[in-house]
């Protein structure tokens, strides 16, 4: 008996061994590599596909002038308005340069818990901060970059802070990186004037003190970013994205354009991917939970669809594509820009919505000033959004595309403008299991009735109706017939913005 049972125990001690073998092998093939046909594996995770709507800002040493994002490059080119300003302002850049700004930037009044209750309210499933810009100064515990936000500046973990209120107000969290970009982008510091007073006097950058930071003076001065820029610059860039990975663990990443870079064929960055989808798996249990972002710009690096989420910047798809999709989007400029004009919540809220009708997420820019606060405009438009998403939420979170985006006249893959272009006959939908939500993008006016075409007893997709009710709202009066779906808007239109309808399939 006892050599029965000791044969029985072996047996199961050889399957358990073998089962474990077989998972690490398993687990061992589901790693990526740094090539084509691994980084192909990838698909973006349920989280992402469900979330619809993230916040994102852009923040750094450049707030301080309060003239957008570009200013480190454009203070240098002689004749632009932004060296006009600074010349004005602070004083020629070869006595008063990029780097002079940085003991400047305080952040005196950043709140992360406070800025991501506020995103929070708005509806954000996901806040995406940029680490680093193309002016090559990090903020975050930079391990292999002095130029940081510990060392200089605010002196403070600006990305360590931002994830700890993330992830305390339940959104995922996640960066950007556009640093790829610095070494030819940040060259101009290294240059003079052309013409005047001071032609040939070198800006600050032409100085050997600030290399790591400016760069070397070299010939490349493109804006999209190098070609294929020294093995050096390369190495470094691709320990500081394993650094920030690594020890902020995001679920969200992103390239400010294709895959860097294109002289290698996106060897350089392609590691970095592989890089960030292993170790989503190594802190996730196995489990790749990690979005990648990458946008078709041939001229920014090498892109291969398929082995990232693909991004539209301001665009959008123009129609339902199979795979998630993002747009990353702002209300102004990405920077803080004092004075600058801002979309209105009415056409951030219809760009939404046409989108999530298409299968994307949009990630949307907040400018932020210097100190870390917001200003009134910004802060309205969040409030705003959220109360609309407390209306109609239910028919944006977790949804996917029903068989058609939508209906009417416009669909624009741009919508640069400030104001909706959107009418009362322009309808998008999305479903949720056999429900269907349909999206009226104006008001028609009170007690209109609105006509949605596609919902007829001949589509086979929802060919008998339950029951009809407005999202914010309730019950509605509502009929069916050969030409489509009539709903009575009530007598008072309920709140702003684009107008939800759940439309039940009777089983």
């Amino acid at each position: 008996m006892k050599y029965q049972l000791s044969i029985v125990v072996l047996m199961l001690l050889l399957v358990i061994s073998c089962q474990r073998k077989k998972e690490h092998i398993e687990e061992k093939e589901a790693r990526f590599e740094a090539t084509v046909e691994s980084l192909s594996k990838y698909k973006s995770p349920e989280w992402f596909n469900d979330a619809k709507f993230g916040i994102y800002i852009h923040w750094g040493v450049y707030s301080v002038a309060e003239m957008n994002e570009w200013y480190p490059r454009r203070m240098y080119q002689e004749g632009s308005g932004a060296y006009k300003h600074h010349v004005e302002t602070y004083g020629h850049p070869s006595k008063f340069g990029y780097k002079d700004f940085i003991p400047m930037w305080k952040a005196e009044k950043f709140d992360p818990d406070a800025t991501l209750a506020m995103f929070k309210r708005a509806g954000a499933k996901y806040f995406t901060p940029c680490a680093v810009h193309h002016d090559n100064f990090d903020l975050w515990n930079s391990k292999y970059h002095r130029w940081n936000a510990v060392n200089m500046g605010p002196k403070k973990d600006l990305i360590g802070m931002w994830r700890e209120a993330t992830l305390k107000h339940g959104l995922r969290f996640g960066v950007t990186t556009h640093v790829a970009r610095a070494y030819s982008w940040m060259n101009v510091a290294n240059q003079s004037d052309k013409n005047g007073s001071l032609a040939g006097v070198s800006y600050d950058g032409d100085n050997p003190e600030y290399d790591d930071f400016y760069f070397k003076k070299h010939d490349d001065l493109s804006s999209a970013g190098p070609e294929n820029p020294p093995q050096e610059w390369k190495d470094e860039w691709i320990k500081r994205m394993k650094d920030l990975i690594d020890n902020y663990h995001p679920d969200h990443f992103y390239f400010d354009g294709a895959i860097p870079f294109r002289g290698d064929y996106g060897k350089a960055g392609m590691e970095v991917i592989a890089h960030l989808y292993n170790h989503s798996m190594e802190v996730n249990g196995g489990k790749q939970e990690a979005v990648m972002c990458t946008k078709p710009r041939p001229f920014t690096g090498y892109y291969v669809p398929g082995l990232t989420t693909l991004d539209y910047e301001r665009g959008k798809a123009p129609e339902i594509r199979v795979d998630p999709w993002q747009t990353d989007d702002t209300i102004g400029p990405w920077g803080y820009k004092s004075g600058a004009k801002y979309k209105t919540t009415n056409a951030v809220i219809d760009k939404l919505i046409d989108i999530v009708s298409k299968n994307g997420n949009l990630l949307l820019n907040i400018p932020i000033k210097a100190d870390g606060s917001f200003d009134q405009e910004s802060i309205t438009l969040l409030e705003e959004m959220g109360h609309w998403m407390d209306m109609n939420g239910e028919g944006i979170y977790g949804t996917r595309p029903w068989i058609e985006f939508g209906e009417g006249t416009i669909n624009s893959v741009a919508e640069m403008a400030r104001l909706s272009q959107y009418t009362a006959k322009d309808i998008r939908y999305t479903t949720k299991g056999d429900t269907i939500y349909a999206f009226v993008m104006d008001w028609p006016g009170d007690g209109k009735q609105v006509r949605f075409k596609l919902i007829t007893p001949y589509n086979a997709a929802i060919n008998s109706i339950e029951s009809v009710s407005m999202l914010g709202v309730g019950d509605i009066e509502w009929k069916q017939d050969g030409m489509g779906l009539y709903v009575t808007m009530p007598d008072k239109k309920p709140y702003n913005f684009a107008y939800g309808f759940k439309i039940t399939p009777r089983k």
